[in-house]
């Protein structure tokens, strides 16, 4: 089967909505032993439970990605379980809607928690382990702020434009030690996140806002959760074993056509 992760063990954060949520089900679905990470035990639970009723591989484990010693021990019990760890995908993330001067100390604290030493955290762990297998792919979610201006999103695209930095640095780093690191950078994506930011910040008029913000992507519409997973599949496979050092954006033609 091309694209197989059969036998692979995978951890994916924020696997239980959204983006990650789909990753983990597409993953699981190509026969790979699926970890989610996730700070809301009840998503996760929900995500695993789909995964377990189309009778795929799948377990979750509550965890804050911005604990280090949490991520350490949530870590080492997997690679205690299963032997192994494979994959790592980076997807737990919060958004903040904000520009310089209206961005708060605290609000700038919570973004990189999260979003960069969220990943550092995921990483630093995943790599010791793979050091010693002498393989292991991890793929990072940025986004397409970590390259262009998006307006009302300084602390968010800080954090993204981390993202990518680390991305190339661990690729460059370890990429004699079998392992291999790259990262996708989505448009916008029809999330639930995007569904309760129309509800709260624009009610009575959220189709029409999401119509509008849709139309920002120069294809027409926001991408689906499952198109990302697609070509997280592709990268985390045997197939892309060329390919390391790399952000991959997925905008509908937001950054080359919008310029």
């Amino acid at each position: 089967m091309i694209f197989s992760l059969k036998d692979k063990v995978s951890i994916i954060t924020g696997g239980g909505s959204g983006i990650g949520k789909a990753i983990a089900t597409v993953f699981a679905q190509q026969g790979s032993k699926v970890c989610i990470l996730e700070l809301n035990k009840t998503s996760a639970e929900e995500a695993v439970n789909t995964i377990r009723h189309q009778n795929f591989h799948a377990k979750a484990y509550p965890c804050n990605v911005a604990i280090h010693q949490e991520v350490k021990e949530t870590v080492d019990a997997i690679v205690n379980e299963y032997g192994q760890i494979d994959i790592l995908v980076n997807c737990a993330g919060i958004a903040h809607i904000g520009k310089l001067d209206n961005t708060t100390e605290a609000d700038f604290d919570r973004l990189f928690n999260v979003n960069v030493k969220g990943v550092f955290n995921a990483m630093q762990v995943a790599v010791t382990h793979m050091k010693n297998q002498k393989r292991g792919v991890i793929l990072n979610l940025a986004s397409v702020a970590s390259t262009v201006g998006v307006a009302d999103r300084f602390a968010y695209t800080m954090t993204k434009g981390a993202v990518l930095s680390m991305t190339i640095s661990v690729a460059k780093d370890y990429v004699k030690e079998g392992i291999r690191c790259n990262s996708i950078s989505p448009g916008r994506v029809h999330t639930p996140f995007v569904d309760g930011f129309l509800k709260a910040n624009y009610p009575g008029k959220e189709e029409e806002m999401f119509d509008k913000l849709s139309k920002t992507q120069p294809i027409g519409r926001m991408a689906e959760p499952v198109e990302i997973a697609h070509l997280a599949l592709y990268l985390c496979s045997d197939e892309a074993s060329f390919i390391t050092g790399t952000d991959y954006p997925i905008d509908g033609g937001f950054i080359k056509l919008n310029t």
